[in-house]
């Protein structure tokens, strides 16, 4: 009987993340006909959890993933958080055209989703006394601030990336098919 509230726990994390992924326009809002929805400034920056995740994983697991969460989140259900987002972020790239607000516009609603999320994280230490990753445990408060801050300019750069592919992907595709629909002079 001791392994049924694991076993629970398990059932309900997998079925959060599939009701997720299933009903991700459940809710009709306004913000899904505009500039590519409400994940707009997501898409590229997606890169950022891949990368920063696997860096740290690779240089120490246990700072960034303990092994007591594989009792809970099985390694496919960690793969699918981490790893399969990159396929689907380069799929939408060459499916989907986004409308990018004013660069200034963009960085600064990036700038205040991360800094909003870095005093989140802040805050449930300070709360709890834990911090949601632990390896900023085991580093300073200065190399906290650089780690904060060196991954704002990280994400600001991945989105600016994304802007220029998505307008050098998409200008590309227009000129194709503008040259297709010229009259051939014969």
């Amino acid at each position: 009987m001791a392994l049924v509230p694991c076993q629970v726990l398990r059932v309900a994390i997998l079925l959060s993340y599939c009701s997720i992924l299933c009903n991700y326009k459940a809710i009709e809002m306004p913000s899904h006909q505009t500039y590519g929805g409400s994940w707009k400034f997501l898409t590229f920056i997606d890169l950022f959890v891949v990368a920063v995740f696997w860096t740290i994983y690779a240089y120490d697991r246990e700072m960034i993933y303990p092994r007591l969460l594989d009792n809970f989140i099985p390694g496919w259900l960690n793969h699918g958080m981490h790893t399969t987002v990159l396929p689907f972020i380069l799929i939408e790239m060459r499916t989907s055209h986004h409308q990018y607000p004013s660069r200034s516009s963009g960085l600064a609603a990036i700038c205040t989703f991360s800094v909003g999320y870095i005093l989140w994280v802040c805050w449930i230490h300070h709360v709890t006394g834990m911090w949601v990753y632990p390896f900023l445990e085991h580093i300073g408060s200065g190399a906290r601030i650089i780690f904060f801050g060196s991954t704002t300019i990280l994400m600001n750069f991945l989105y600016l990336l994304g802007e220029v592919l998505n307008s050098y992907i998409w200008d590309t595709q227009r000129s194709i098919e503008e040259e297709k629909e010229k009259p051939k002079l014969e």
